[in-house]
């Protein structure tokens, strides 16, 4: 663990070094994030000018649940987007041969290869929002809501990366998964609002089977003393169950790798 936590570091130490090398894209690269997630803020609170509650819960409320799920999104951006390309990018090309010649875990290699710097606006974000509805709702930061904060936050973002791997490992099989992971990933965008507000269906989809609502949704209810707020410390098992289907599955993928050839 202690090797690969040193080689994370070279990795990463590196890679800001190159991002560095082009200062404006890495500042246009966070920023972008920032402006995006901006116009999602504007259009609910456009929203919730006409409509001041949503069965319910309030324009501040709704922002802290936004905000969790987007500050676990930041977790995946940063340090896992490199997902998204193993098809397009890696295997296409041949260049994932390179990891299974390494003495280093192939999956470590691949996260490893790449830091987005874009998840760092998402990451802002999230906090700037956590921040304002926590002070505008008066939310008393007790031990056991600020354990649950961090364990939101983390498990949320074990999630976003198992579901991640589970779709991409696709690409061993097809080439490109991206519409593979883009399928299940877009879900997330319905745990930005509370569950609450869904047909029943979409709400057990979002807590037993795409489990993003345990990064936001149910956090938010623990926070707020609202009912089913308990189910939110049940994040750190479905992360844990789902990241070890989710490696399981990378492994099998592996196993029927071929090389591209080129």
């Amino acid at each position: 663990m202690t090797r690969y936590i040193s080689l994370y570091w070279l990795f990463l130490t590196q890679r800001i070094k190159a991002l560095m090398e082009y200062r404006a894209n890495f500042i246009i690269g966070a920023a972008s994030t920032i402006f995006l997630q901006a116009s999602s803020i504007i259009a609910i609170w456009v929203v919730m000018q006409k409509v001041p509650s949503l069965n319910g819960w309030t324009y501040d409320e709704i922002l802290l649940v936004y905000g969790l799920i987007t500050l676990a999104k930041s977790i995946n951006h940063m340090f896992a987007d490199n997902l998204w390309t193993l098809g397009r990018v890696y295997i296409r090309s041949g260049a994932f041969d390179r990891f299974l010649v390494r003495p280093i875990n192939p999956l470590f290699h691949l996260l490893a290869d790449r830091f987005c710097q874009d998840g760092v606006g998402n990451f802002l974000v999230g906090v700037a929002l956590i921040v304002k509805a926590s002070i505008d709702l008066h939310i008393a930061w007790t031990p056991p809501k600020a354990l649950m904060l961090l364990v939101a936050v983390l498990s949320g973002g074990l999630i976003f990366i198992a579901l991640n791997l589970l779709t991409c490992v696709a690409s061993f099989w097809i080439v490109d998964s991206v519409p593979v992971t883009r399928l299940v990933f877009d879900n997330h965008l319905f745990a930005q609002y509370p569950l609450s507000i869904y047909p029943k269906a979409i709400g057990i989809l979002l807590t037993w089977i795409v489990p993003y609502g345990l990064a936001s949704f149910y956090p938010a209810s623990y926070l707020l003393d609202r009912d089913l707020g308990w189910v939110a410390w049940l994040a750190p098992v479905a992360a844990a169950l789902l990241m070890f289907i989710a490696y399981r599955f990378w492994e099998f993928g592996l196993e029927h790798y071929n090389s591209a050839g080129t």
